[in-house]
């Protein structure tokens, strides 16, 4: 069955970077669309970016310019490399292809 295994999270400080990894199996990764998604405490997931199989991107206005959502279909594997880090960022991020969702990894932004 497909399978969808984040990493990368973790505790940065404010102006800092992280990469976020999803690994996938199970599926033939390349025709899929795949997307991050983030949930806060107390708020909705929502989506964070997307990348269409033909690597066209689409972002949420609150991470444009500073995330960058990229693809490896050799490694099946889809990145989100976070910059510029703030607070609001904090939350746990979710890889998502078709109906599946990975486990999510934390990611908290404070000093």
């Amino acid at each position: 069955q497909v399978q969808l295994v984040e990493s990368g999270g973790g505790l940065v400080q404010p102006g800092g970077s992280l990469r976020l990894s999803c690994v996938a199996s199970g599926m033939m990764f390349s025709i899929y669309p795949m997307a991050w998604y983030r949930q806060a405490p107390g708020k909705e997931r929502e989506l964070v970016a997307r990348i269409s199989s033909s690597t066209r991107t689409n972002y949420a206005d609150s991470v444009k310019g500073r995330f960058t959502i990229s693809r490896d279909n050799a490694k099946n594997t889809v990145y989100l490399q976070m910059n510029s880090l703030e607070p609001e960022d904090t939350a746990v991020y979710y890889c998502k292809a078709d109906q599946v969702w990975g486990q999510g990894t934390l990611v908290t932004v404070s000093s």
